[in-house]
């Protein structure tokens, strides 16, 4: 089976998932296996970092924060390069193919990262596990929103979009297994490669793909002038990357903070600095992203109920208010523990939106080049916030509650862009 033909009239009624065919559980089930290993190639530096920098490192404590945000900052300009990139190549050769070429490269540089024995080699090869992922998410949104028909399209994106939980989750695990010795933990990163059989047995390209390669508008698939020169595009590309930079921003400034304020609260309650570090591991790959999961998870029906806008609009401005309730109000690790869900309920859940969102602003033609320009787009436009998230942190005059806080406003940039964007709920894919 090839995938779907474009929409066609259809009735509300019914559960979504009532006629989703097999071949679109299957697009589905392999889209998201994908950015599960996708989220797990970014998570796992993030766990096993101090580890990582303290055995490659000649003097880790005074280098471990510089080095810590320059890998964090060559893996966001690596993910916006390689999504740039293979976006363009999806819209231009096909999904199949690019996706997996993209698996591929992550699976690969991963598991070499077992043999690299200085601070530089880890450098490039996270660079390269970086143009993998931010091309494979690219593929796996434009092909699922392709493959799905529209009453049923925000669900299955946003479920794409939230299996990163499991990433998350799986990232965790493996962190805590290897403990010390980090290297395991990249060479699990070769497992994805399996999938590319799976790809390559199970995914066609899409009848609305396959229609505009004969169409008249060939010679424009995958055009950056199309994208950003045409003004039904140029603009809303613009204003969909700066959405994303606030997502991602506030992701690594705020989300992945939950982490140090529970490390932080732990010492602070005169906790051993070892057991302090595991379970702030626990609760913040475990316990916080179990409820930034159900965010995920609830992005897509409340999409599908209210509209992307309103959505959007509502998370980050809950957002606003959950965050200097989790830095100031607990006293113990408790208290916290039970804010940790709501936190990354509220923080993270608007990032299925972007699965969902970014390719109903396109047409096929340049779908994966637009939902990729957002995306990836807004991971170095977020370098910026990360940087500045470091120096923040590290002022001896500003605790780290009050900078996560601080950090946090960016949602409100987030609301008066999205105020600017246009509703997408009622509408098919674009074709013209």
């Amino acid at each position: 089976m090839s995938g779907v033909a474009p929409d066609t009239p259809e009735t509300d009624t019914g559960p979504w998932y009532r006629g989703v065919t097999r071949y679109q559980w299957l697009v589905l089930a392999i889209a998201c296996a994908g950015w599960v290993f996708d989220v797990y190639e970014g998570q796992i530096f993030n766990l096993t970092r101090n580890d990582l920098l303290g055995d490659l490192l000649e003097n880790p404590e005074a280098g471990r924060q510089f080095w810590g945000d320059a890998f964090l900052a060559i893996f966001l300009a690596g993910g916006t390069i390689g999504g740039l990139l293979f976006g363009s190549l999806a819209d231009r050769y096909g999904r199949s193919p690019i996706m997996i070429v993209t698996i591929l490269m992550y699976s690969l540089f991963s598991g070499l990262t077992y043999f690299a024995n200085d601070i530089y080699t880890v450098g490039v090869l996270r660079f390269l596990v970086a143009l993998g992922i931010g091309g494979e998410w690219a593929v796996a949104a434009s092909l699922v929103s392709e493959v799905f028909p529209k009453r049923a399209r925000a669900q299955a994106s946003g479920i794409f979009h939230a299996s990163s939980i499991l990433g998350t989750w799986l990232a965790a695990l493996a962190a805590m297994l290897v403990g010390v010795h980090w290297r395991y933990a990249y060479l699990l990163g070769v497992l994805p490669a399996l999938l590319i059989v799976w790809v390559r047995a199970s995914v066609k390209e899409p009848e609305r793909w396959r229609a505009q390669k004969n169409s008249e508008h060939a010679n424009q698939l995958g055009s950056f002038n199309t994208l950003l020169l045409d003004p039904r595009w140029g603009s809303v590309a613009i204003r969909g990357m700066l959405l994303a930079a606030v997502g991602l921003g506030t992701f690594w400034a705020v989300t992945v903070a939950g982490q140090d304020l529970m490390r932080e609260l732990l010492l602070s309650n005169g906790v051993d600095e070892d057991t302090a570090g595991s379970r702030a591991k626990f609760a913040y790959g475990i316990v916080q992203a179990a409820g930034g999961g159900l965010g995920l998870l609830s992005f897509g029906p409340l999409c599908a109920k209210f509209g992307r806008k309103p959505t959007f609009i509502a998370f980050q401005a809950l957002a606003l208010l959950i965050v200097p309730i989790t830095c100031f109000v607990p006293q113990t690790y408790w208290q916290l523990i039970v804010l940790m869900p709501i936190f990354g309920f509220l923080t993270l859940g608007m990032h299925s939106g972007f699965a969902i969102y970014f390719p109903e602003l396109f047409p096929t033609r340049i779908r994966a080049t637009g939902a990729s320009f957002c995306f990836n787009g807004g991971r170095l436009m977020a370098v910026p916030v990360l940087l500045l998230s470091g120096w923040l942190k590290n002022l001896d005059t500003i605790s780290l509650p009050t900078a996560v806080t601080v950090l946090s406003s960016l949602f409100i940039v987030g609301i008066l862009i999205m105020l600017t964007l246009p509703e997408t709920r009622q509408r098919d894919l674009i074709e013209d």
